[in-house]
């Protein structure tokens, strides 16, 4: 991310955090109950020392944290912190954008209570509105902002 030009922009600070597929899917398989590095290195059949690199930035980024779960042999899982579990409508707006966007038959979000197929929607909270059906700007930290006309 050196070059962005836009170096307070939400989106590429996010990014750092998890800008790669296999930090995506590991928080996907967290939100879906997975702790353990087994558990993760088998759901994505990723390799260990990738694994390792993985659950180690999301750790130090707070996404995760590790909790002693054996003290013989000691023994540590994965699990989410709150922010980690902040990151869970990312993943279903992905996952409906994909569903919009992307060829073949996709898995679906079914709410447990209810039986019935989820569907994901980003509301601004302020106005209620949905993203992407108002204008919008970046209003960067520390720059006066024009007054409305």
């Amino acid at each position: 991310m050196k070059n962005n030009p836009i170096p307070q922009c939400p989106v590429a600070r996010g990014l750092q955090s998890v800008g790669d597929a296999w930090s995506i899917l590991v928080l996907r398989d967290a939100h879906t109950g997975l702790t353990r590095f087994d558990q993760f290195r088998k759901s994505l059949g990723i390799v260990p020392t990738m694994l390792t690199k993985r659950l180690k930035a999301l750790t130090e980024d707070g996404l995760l944290e590790r909790r002693l779960y054996s003290e013989r042999p000691p023994r540590e899982e994965y699990v989410l912190t709150e922010a980690g579990r902040d990151f869970l409508p990312v993943l279903m707006m992905i996952g409906a954008w994909a569903q919009r966007h992307c060829d073949g038959e996709l898995a679906r979000y079914i709410d447990v209570e209810s039986g019935l197929e989820i569907e994901p929607v980003a509301i601004d909270a302020v106005t209620g509105a949905k993203l992407g059906t108002r204008p919008m700007r970046m209003s960067l930290p520390g720059v006066s902002e024009p007054a409305n006309r």
